[in-house]
């Protein structure tokens, strides 16, 4: 399986999370952001938005809308069975990664965190569902908003349903702090106290992105 390009607007969209929170603006009507805000998504060029409360509310919530609302908070999915032979059939080349139905592609895909950004990996459709069969929750996150995140790195096996912002953001802190072809020990401190907010608060704080 040979890794496809990043999406266009991928890379793109990851500034928000290295960038101090008080240069952000509403990306719809321009207006401060606070640190806490939400985003929409929109689906047709597949690209995240930061916005005010009003923005979210008035274009998330039309029918049929070209943005969709992104949820807010994370779970940890205790007792989620994944074997490492699953594993290994998703053909994933790094220990993180997370998956999420494509409404454009109309299937499930797979994107892996790295100092480039994110890389996608179109998966074989035969072992998600082998996985979604083990774990039916799998077949009810929301397409292009939601997300399984994985996490196997050091001896993990932690998986999350998360919404699709907290996969930007932690491929924004890859992104910033990777050095090297080990990542260093900056990086991996960020990547477990990533790990640990989200486990323990069901989001990652944004103070917490830019430490």
């Amino acid at each position: 399986m040979t890794p496809a390009a990043p999406t266009r607007g991928w890379v793109a969209r990851l500034r928000q999370f290295v960038r101090k929170a008080d240069d952000i603006q509403c990306e719809l009507c321009g207006l401060p952001l606070l640190s806490d805000h939400p985003h929409l998504f929109e689906t047709a060029k597949r690209q995240l938005f930061c916005c005010c409360r009003a923005c979210a509310l008035l274009f998330g919530s039309q029918q049929n809308a070209r943005y969709r609302p992104v949820p807010r908070d994370a779970h940890y999915l205790d007792g989620f069975r994944m074997s490492d032979a699953q594993w290994d059939a998703l053909a994933i080349p790094i220990d993180i990664a997370f998956f999420f139905h494509d409404s454009a592609a109309q299937r499930v895909v797979a994107l892996y965190p790295g100092p480039a950004g994110g890389t996608q990996s179109l998966l074989e459709l035969r072992a998600w569902d082998e996985l979604v069969a083990d774990n039916p929750l799998l077949a009810q996150l929301q397409p292009d908003v939601e997300a399984l995140l994985v996490n196997r790195s050091e001896g993990a096996r932690d998986y999350y349903r998360v919404p699709i912002d907290q996969c930007y953001a932690l491929t924004g802190v890859i992104r910033a702090r990777w050095r090297g072809l080990s990542g260093g020990r900056e990086a991996w401190d960020s990547i477990h106290r990533f790990f640990a907010a989200l486990r323990a608060h069901g989001r990652v704080p944004e103070g917490l992105l830019h430490a």
